[in-house]
């Protein structure tokens, strides 16, 4: 029961992300093709892994644990970048900070659904 409900939130998470991704390449197609990549990779690879927690394969739950603590740590950096580059008096940037802040958000969430499920500890 519990892992289900974790895979099911891997994939939602992983949609979510590919969605960003192609909202963020949308934005600003000759700038941002590294959001379609990144969305699109870590979308499908926490899609696999809420896929391969659905299944039974415990050593996913570990990945994914993993996964989303890089990602959040990437959207950490890259969102307080995009935040100082408008303090900064650069508007262009707003969009961009806004979209990867709601990507750490996410990523936030899922860590703390981690943890609530007590995964975390059991690993």
């Amino acid at each position: 029961m519990i892992h289900s409900k974790l895979a099911r939130w891997l994939v939602l998470y992983g949609v979510f992300l590919i969605f960003a991704g192609v909202v963020g390449y949308l934005s600003n197609p000759e700038k941002a093709k590294t959001a379609l990549l990144s969305g699109g990779t870590f979308g499908a690879l926490s899609i696999l892994w809420g896929v391969l927690i659905a299944k039974g394969f415990s050593w996913s739950r570990k990945a994914a644990l993993i996964t989303t603590g890089f990602l959040s740590l990437v959207f950490t950096w890259r969102a307080t970048v995009g935040w100082l580059a408008v303090l900064d008096g650069n508007s262009n940037k707003l969009f961009t900070a806004f979209l990867i802040s709601l990507m750490l958000v996410a990523s936030v969430s899922m860590l703390v659904g981690f943890r609530r499920l007590h995964l975390v500890s059991k690993m």
